[in-house]
């Protein structure tokens, strides 16, 4: 009976593996839910008594506006800042949601579904436009960048390891993870915290922990909106506004690059493969053979370069012994040397 019971948990532990997998995902983000709710709500309940005092304070003080107009002209404010146009600084005709720059901008967080929500389509016409721009445009994208990432990791990620692994003698599970590590810093440094160190000085109101805020959730696609750079009602605070916004679409697509190269290496490491097979299907890992045909021809692949190198060496060897004898003319003449039976 135990035996049985034993044999049916082996042939069911992918099954068992996956059920956890999916109680621990949902147990994390109801943990998740639960924090966040613990953390904001009393900022927002402080926020909202502070509206309402506001709110009555102005009507103590303004006696010939009544509540309701008061109401119907917050709800109109709240309205048009929805679609991005807000009642503060409407007298800078240079501000505008939707010259070039702007659509620009607009089209980039749109196609990298970072959609900050800042800036929205106005009319029905460019709701539309939307809607069939988006169904072209973010598979584009994603071929895209598909391309590029693959392109990149070759020269940044595989033949690094390859180098290095013929090189140093290193496994290449053990170097890829150190690579992957490298490269995990070194990107966090030049896309997270020097960025952030650099909004600090161009946007007035943000503090350090604002930028890194918003690099991170617009790296990663995130794209809350609470915080879009360049969106100040001060004309000093930012004097070349078409510059800054170029800038900031130039980041936001590079380092979202970047951050898939990142990812991509991580996903290739052996030990993630191997992790991730915890959670296949029995039925799918063996009728997989196709892939075991791909990584058994890789592995011969990386055994015949070795093999080739190595001859190559030694090839290079002989060379340079030759052209050193010949450089001193101490080279004597080739004489075969011939197996003699004893008789």
């Amino acid at each position: 009976m135990l035996r049985c019971c034993a044999a049916s948990m082996e042939r069911h532990r992918t099954a068992l593996t996956f059920a956890l997998l999916i109680v621990g995902y949902i147990l994390y983000v109801t943990i998740g839910a639960g924090i966040f709710s613990a953390i904001e709500m009393p900022y927002e309940q402080e926020l909202r008594a502070e509206l309402k005092a506001a709110r009555q304070d102005f009507l103590n003080d303004n006696t010939c506006v009544s509540d309701a107009r008061l109401e119907e002209l917050l709800v109109r404010a709240l309205e048009a800042s929805n679609y991005g146009v807000s009642v503060l600084g409407n007298d800078n005709d240079s501000d505008r949601n939707w010259d070039f720059v702007s659509s620009l901008f607009f089209t980039s967080t749109v196609l990298t579904t970072t959609g900050y929500g800042h800036n929205v389509p106005l009319s029905d016409v460019g709701k539309a436009f939307c809607i069939f721009y988006s169904i072209l445009g973010i598979p584009f994208t994603l071929l895209f960048l598909s391309a590029v990432v693959q392109r990149i990791m070759m020269v940044v990620t595989r033949r690094p390891v390859t180098y290095f692994h013929r090189r140093w003698a290193i496994s290449k599970p053990r170097l890829a993870a150190i690579h992957a590590t490298c490269l995990t810093i070194l990107m966090t440094l030049f896309l997270l915290f020097i960025p952030a160190w650099i909004f600090i000085g161009l946007e007035k109101d943000w503090n350090y922990l604002d930028s890194l805020y918003f690099c991170f959730i617009s790296l990663t696609t995130i794209g809350l909106g609470d915080y879009v750079p360049g969106e100040t009602h001060s004309k000093d605070a930012n004097p070349h506004p078409v510059l800054y916004k170029l800038m900031i679409t130039a980041y936001l697509l590079t380092g979202l690059v970047c951050s898939l190269v990142v990812l991509e290496t991580c996903c290739e490491l052996p030990q993630m493969k191997r992790l991730r097979q915890r959670f296949y299907q029995e039925n799918v890992r063996e009728l997989d053979s196709e892939t075991a045909n791909i990584i058994e021809e890789e592995h011969g692949s990386d055994q015949l370069s070795d093999h080739m190198a190595d001859n190559l060496s030694v090839i290079s060897s002989v060379s340079e012994q030759a052209a050193s004898l010949r450089q001193h003319n101490t080279a004597s003449p080739y004489t075969p040397v011939v197996n003699r039976k004893i008789r």
